[in-house]
């Protein structure tokens, strides 16, 4: 494996971070060379770059003389870059200047040095004064709606957006959850156990997963503790018919299955890569109750008219509870956008709704904070449906909201909520 110097690191990093500023594509689109042996180090200068890059663009932009043209705007993601770094890490600043102004080479735009040697070191002598100016790093139109709808929360959520989130994993309930932490402890994985999410463990630092004990071999799945109380308020029992509506990856249709084996699990997805990865998951834990259904939870030309005991809907959203684990949903996402997934939401609602049996329940989830998505979609489902009651989340977890709860983004917890509903008899 060729080993990668300083500015190969750098040039990598940057082409990572142009693909979601001026590509306008996700993240985990990126492919990285196969050949890295510093992709940690890489990711952390994407990730970080993309996670403060409305508080680095002011701050750079602030210091142009005159704006960047647009065939050279990855001239002015580089600075962004390089002005991360000297923010944002314990790397020597005259090091960051010097490996950051030499990506310029790789360019072809020897031009640049100088711009970009300047820029950075006036952000290196005013270092001091920059970080103790609050920013919150999101964009202007996610900062005023969340704001409007998290008053009293919303210094909480843009602080945690800008962390790294941890990582989580449920153990599958064959392993004692004591035993396996114990494992992990012995070859120096520390991790803590959540009350309200019994098979989670949140490691102190983000691992390999194959460096998970039995992971191969089905011991664990890595999951958010949000994520984890899915199966549990759903509570599937022996014999049931249930749905997982937008199913892929297929983490919450594994927990289902664990949780009862002898259930009979429909996951239904309409991207047929993604449901390659439900399958991966299936084989992984040697799972014999599900099956695998390509179709779009708002037709029904997939289902076979066999009524549902029980329904999971992981609604399509816009994703701002897990921002801390997708910076580059603050750069992608657009106002628009959230109308457009309310709409989604709202037909696949009333889609799935006539395929649950009377005394069925369907758990309505999101890894959303907006109200628009969560609180208000099941507030106009019940006054639209009079066959359709709400079943209050008795759990130590989130805040009580007019309709369901909502976990706000935490240390142990993503953003996410929760609604239960049941189809009256």
């Amino acid at each position: 494996m060729q080993n990668i110097n300083n500015t190969n690191v750098r040039t990598v990093a940057l082409e990572a971070i142009c693909s979601v500023v001026l590509n306008k594509r996700s993240l985990s689109a990126f492919n990285y060379p196969d050949d890295l042996n510093d992709l940690s180090l890489i990711k952390s200068f994407v990730f970080g770059t993309i996670r403060f890059y409305h508080q680095l663009n002011d701050i750079v932009s602030g210091l142009l003389k005159h704006p960047i043209e647009k065939e050279n705007l990855d001239i002015h993601c580089l600075m962004l870059l390089g002005a991360y770094q000297i923010l944002h890490s314990n790397v020597a600043p005259h090091a960051i200047i010097f490996e950051t102004v030499n990506v310029v080479n790789d360019l072809n735009k020897p031009w640049a040095k100088g711009l970009v040697n300047a820029i950075l070191r006036e952000v290196d002598r005013q270092k001091h004064l920059l970080q103790k100016q609050p920013h919150y790093s999101h964009p202007s139109w996610l900062v005023k709606k969340i704001k409007n709808n998290h008053p009293d929360h919303f210094e909480q959520i843009f602080a945690n957006n800008n962390l790294q989130a941890p990582m989580g994993i449920r153990v599958h309930p064959t392993y004692q959850l004591d035993d396996y932490q114990a494992s992990l402890s012995a070859i120096g994985i520390e991790s803590h156990q959540v009350d309200i999410a019994p098979q989670a463990l949140v490691l102190e630092k983000a691992v390999s997963v194959f460096k998970l004990p039995d992971f191969e071999q089905g011991a664990c799945y890595v999951q958010d503790c949000s994520a984890q109380l899915a199966a549990y308020l759903l509570n599937p029992k022996e014999g049931e018919l249930i749905l997982d509506a937008c199913s892929a990856p297929g983490g919450k249709t594994t927990h289902l299955s664990e949780l009862a084996p002898k259930s009979n699990i429909v996951a239904l997805d309409n991207d047929g890569e993604r449901l390659k990865r439900v399958q991966q998951n299936i084989d992984r834990f040697s799972i014999k109750n599900i099956t695998i259904l390509q179709g779009n939870a708002q037709t029904q030309d997939w289902w076979d008219g066999k009524l549902f005991d029980k329904i999971l809907l992981d609604a399509p959203c816009s994703a701002t509870g897990v921002i801390r684990r997708h910076p580059d949903i603050k750069l992608l996402r657009k106002p628009k956008d959230i109308t457009a997934l309310v709409a989604l939401q709202k037909d696949i609602l009333a889609n799935l709704w006539p395929m649950l049996k009377p005394g069925g329940i369907l758990l309505y989830a999101t890894c959303s904070i907006l109200k628009s998505e969560n609180e208000e979609q099941m507030s106009c489902f019940l006054e639209s449906y009079e066959n359709a009651q709400e079943l209050k989340i008795d759990l130590d977890w989130g805040i009580n909201t007019k309709v369901g709860k909502q976990q706000l983004p935490s240390h142990n917890f993503d953003g996410f909520y929760y609604a239960k509903l049941q189809r009256r008899v």
